[in-house]
């Protein structure tokens, strides 16, 4: 880990409960260091320090990401590590008390995804031309993302033993390491034999594997090894600019968007729940909202008396 995110001995404890005790991911660890980092920092330059903040320190230091300019999203995202940290030095009777559990987050406004036209994604997914092994790899991404719906973590931690090509299926391991089967349509399937295919995958198996985790990878890097997720993601954003999507296009809108469509052409919610991996029904609302919205933008675009002068 770099010196510069280097944490107090309570916070690095707390870090390894996180890790240990709740099972949290990589991926969340880091961005509870991230957060944590810059405000133990903070509390530094305050000469203040974890074991002796307050509730006035946390409201100041909550006035001071919104002074910065931080979105509410990303206060209350810092907030909760913050919480979740002085929580855990009180319950371990490390100091007296919680300074942070009256500290209310910013109120974040209700964001609705901002789907692709069907339009937009057939010609996304046409962008991808050629045989090469990383165009077929592209391709199968693409499909995949779309397709399934998968979050791009989810994607890039996919292994072989997770496909039933044959079956249509795929095994994807969400939030928490909960598992769920996910059914696959016929241009993810093609899509994914062609890149399992010799010219695919098979192309890019270095002569001798890094990790052993690579050799079990669903998708490779052109070096051989398990694509990332940073990998994955520039993927998407350079076929979107590709197709006059730049700024508008990531993986997550194209999660958003099979959601969407699918509830456009009249999927059960409940089955859409499920295909996301969503643990609260709630969640999936949104994607109604948004489909409503559209279906009444489409009747007013289209419906000669739905718009009287």
């Amino acid at each position: 880990m770099p010196a510069a995110l280097a944490l107090p001995l309570p916070a690095e404890e707390f870090l390894v409960w996180l890790a240990v005790e709740r099972g949290r991911s990589v991926n969340t660890l880091a961005a509870y260091r991230r957060d944590l980092h810059r405000y133990t920092a903070w509390l530094e330059a305050e000469g203040r320090a974890v074991e002796t903040a307050t509730e006035p320190d946390v409201e100041r230091y909550v006035a001071h990401l919104r002074a910065e300019g931080r979105a509410p999203a990303t206060v209350a995202r810092a907030l909760v590590a913050v919480r979740t940290l002085h929580r855990f030095l009180a319950d371990e009777g490390a100091v007296a008390g919680d300074p942070a559990a009256d500290v209310a987050p910013p109120r974040v406004p209700a964001g609705l995804p901002k789907p692709l036209d069907e339009s937009e994604v057939a010609s996304l997914l046409d962008a991808v031309v050629g045989t090469m092994p990383v165009h077929r790899r592209d391709r199968a991404i693409l499909e995949l993302l779309y397709g399934t719906g998968v979050r791009i973590s989810e994607l890039c931690g996919l292994s072989l033993a997770d496909l039933d090509i044959g079956a249509g299926l795929v095994r994807v391991f969400g939030k928490g390491a909960k598992e769920r089967i996910v059914p696959l349509g016929r241009p993810s399937r093609a899509a994914l034999a062609d890149w399992l295919d010799p010219g695919g995958r098979p192309a890019l198996v270095p002569s001798r594997w890094a990790r052993r985790d690579d050799a079990e990878a669903v998708f490779l890097n052109q070096r051989g090894g398990r694509l990332s997720r940073q990998g994955a993601w520039a993927i998407v954003r350079a076929y979107g600019e590709r197709v006059g999507l730049s700024g508008r296009l990531s993986p997550h809108v194209l999660r958003h968007s099979c959601a969407t469509h699918m509830l456009d052409h009249g999927a059960d919610i409940r089955v859409v729940q499920e295909l996301l991996g969503h643990a609260s029904i709630s969640t999936t609302q949104v994607y109604t909202k948004v489909s409503t919205e559209r279906l009444r933008a489409v009747y007013d675009a289209a419906h000669p008396r739905a718009r009287r002068s």
